[in-house]
């Protein structure tokens, strides 16, 4: 990066390698050219520091004691010779002009130049008769020699700018490059897209023609072929000042290490919406509470910006935590509970635990929320805390059963069933529910709490609505073994038997489901029917019924289950004629049965057999 021309602020230079390509070979850098690299660490304003790369495990990877004493105490093997070359060769003809570029020097403290790559184009061209036949006179051997010294700025060697030399030399020969033509070479240059590779070809290349259209006498509209070149090729360059910057640099890493440093408070931290900028650097987003690195930063960046997160996105989240609560308590925040979990716009922000009861749960903060700092933690608790006790409103019928199963007052006889009432969401089967049990004041106090008790069911009225059930059901998730159906979200009276799952707020009469008070509101009726005819057997119309979406059969289960006994109609005499008498109905409460204790069976030949005996 430090030698293609970025303006670095370093304190230390390390060298990945300490020999290069010269063109030639591959040879060992100088302690002078070590010495001009390893300088730009401190660029004489404060000490700098250079090295190696360890473990590369190249055999050039580090310093000799010599190199490092020459770069340190600058000094360097005095230069004894120099490379010479006639500046001034003839032009008679090519081969007079190679002669004399080859011609050693007659000063002992002057040694020939390497063939540089203009001498060596010239020759490869002048081996092709094609070319050669075309330089005859001195003034086209002169105009030929400033074609051949046409810079190699691609560094594709000699034999490929031969090439371009010698197309050039098709043009020049006759006069000048058409402006059509080193138009349409530049346009092709102009664009910025590619890779730092790509775009140090193509800044080659423009080079070569910047180089082009500045010669006086080479190209038609010269002024306006140079201006264009120029803007290409500062383009070009930008764009690879961009490509090296993130490569090597990347200005983002660069603000966040300041900003970890003593300057940190200087630096000012933004948040746009979701996104968080440092210096009018973007280094991620806010969703939720939680920071989200920006995923196109480099790997090498993200301890970084962690970093900087640590050190300023507190202060963001403890704002938001602070205006979300506002939002809550004013009822502006849509906040949902989903599978025991507190979310907002799909964030989670709390979830919900056991607590005392089913009906009690605590708020346990997501991990997000409680790092939050104290102040602001605890004011979007407290505010979520009030979210909750709002949203539990609904089941107000189902909290007052629950804080009545924990008063002593109550006996044990019915705060036994008002627990298990609680715990099954305000409805449970009749039988086996310990109502026998209840004396008079106890069943009273049942009827306070707003508990029917009905022919099979006990329940609470207002938790048969799709709202208390929904918000139940997810408390229910939340204990082990509490888990209900999913209930039915406009609560008809009847349903077909089809789902897997018993609904809640329903009992199963024959092959449909019955909502329970729709179900006692069929058999109080029976039972007002029964009571009218005495002991007498009675018809019951199933017009009702039939309204509510249960069939015959289903409603004829249903009297079976409530104690109700058909018997079937009588036969008209012989002779009679008319519609069959209707079914009518008896009804028997239901028998308790009452298991014998079996005494156990002791196995022959054991301890307890002998003991059994010895009883006897």
């Amino acid at each position: 990066a430090i030698g293609m021309g970025l303006n670095l602020d370093v304190t230390h230079v390390a060298f990945a390698g300490l020999s290069k390509f010269d063109g030639v070979r591959q040879r060992r850098l100088t302690p002078s050219e070590m010495a001009q690299i390893a300088g730009r660490a401190g660029r004489h304003q404060r000490d700098g520091t250079f090295g190696t790369l360890t473990g590369s495990g190249r055999h050039d990877a580090e310093f000799t004691d010599e190199e490092v004493y020459s770069i340190e105490e600058h000094r360097f093997a005095p230069i004894s010779k120099l490379f010479w070359r006639d500046a001034e060769p003839r032009f008679d003809s090519i081969d007079t002009l190679i002669a004399d570029l080859e011609a050693p020097p007659d000063s002992p403290g002057l040694v020939p130049a390497p063939e540089a790559i203009d001498l060596a184009v010239l020759k490869r061209l002048a081996e092709d008769p094609a070319i050669a036949d075309t330089v005859r006179s001195p003034a086209t051997v002169a105009r030929f020699w400033e074609a051949c010294r046409l810079p190699d700025f691609r560094q594709h060697g000699s034999e490929t700018h031969a090439r371009f030399v010698a197309r050039l030399w098709q043009d020049l020969r006759h006069g000048t490059l058409g402006s059509d033509y080193v138009a349409q070479a530049i346009a092709q240059l102009d664009n910025v897209a590619g890779d730092i590779d790509t775009l140090q070809g193509r800044i080659a290349a423009i080079r070569s023609w910047s180089y082009i259209a500045q010669r006086p006498d080479w190209v038609l509209a010269k002024d306006e072929m140079a201006e264009r070149a120029r803007a290409v090729e500062a383009r070009l360059s930008d764009a690879l000042h961009a490509r090296l910057t993130e490569r090597f640099v990347n200005r983002r890493t660069a603000v966040l290490m300041k900003k970890l440093g003593p300057d940190a408070a200087l630096l000012p931290v933004k948040l746009d919406g979701e996104d968080i900028f440092v210096d009018g650097e973007h280094i991620g987003e806010l969703k939720g509470f939680r920071f989200h690195v920006d995923p196109d930063t480099r790997h090498d960046d993200r301890k970084l910006l962690l970093a900087a997160a640590e050190r300023h996105v507190p202060a963001l989240l403890g704002d938001r935590a602070t205006a979300l609560a506002k939002a809550i308590a004013a009822g502006e925040a849509a906040l949902e509970l989903h599978k025991g979990t507190i979310r907002r716009d799909g964030q989670q922000l709390a979830s919900l635990v056991e607590g005392r009861s089913a009906l009690e749960p605590q708020i346990e903060p997501d991990r997000t929320v409680a790092a939050l700092d104290d102040a602001p933690r605890k004011v979007l608790m407290a505010s979520l805390e009030g979210w909750l006790a709002r949203w539990l409103a609904p089941l107000e019928p189902l909290a007052r059963i629950d804080a009545a199963s924990s008063d002593e007052q109550a006996g044990p006889e019915l705060r036994a069933l008002l627990i298990r009432l609680a715990e099954s969401g305000g409805m449970m089967e009749r039988a086996g529910s310990g109502l026998d049990a209840l004396d008079k004041a106890q069943r009273a106090q049942l009827t306070k709490l707003g508990v029917r008790v009905g022919a099979l069911d006990i329940f609470v009225p207002q938790m048969l609505r799709p709202e208390p059930l929904t918000l139940w059901r997810e408390l229910a998730a939340i204990g082990k073994g509490r888990g209900m159906g999913k209930p039915e979200p406009a609560m008809p009276p009847a349903l077909a038997a089809t789902r897997k799952n018993r609904p809640p707020g329903y009992r199963k009469v024959g092959q449909q489901y019955l909502r329970v008070d729709m179900a006692e509101k069929l058999l109080r009726d029976a039972h007002t029917l029964r009571v009218a005819a005495g002991k007498r057997p009675f018809s019951i119309d199933p017009a009702m019924a039939i309204s509510m979406g249960l069939t015959k059969a289903s409603f004829a289960h249903l009297l079976r289950l409530a104690g109700f006994q058909p018997r079937g109609p009588r036969q008209l005499p012989e002779g009679a004629h008319g519609p069959p008498a209707p079914a009518t109905w008896r009804w028997r409460p239901p028998r308790r049965v009452v298991e014998e204790c079996k005494a156990p069976v002791a196995r022959p030949g054991s301890a307890f057999a002998a003991l059994a005996e010895l009883v006897r």
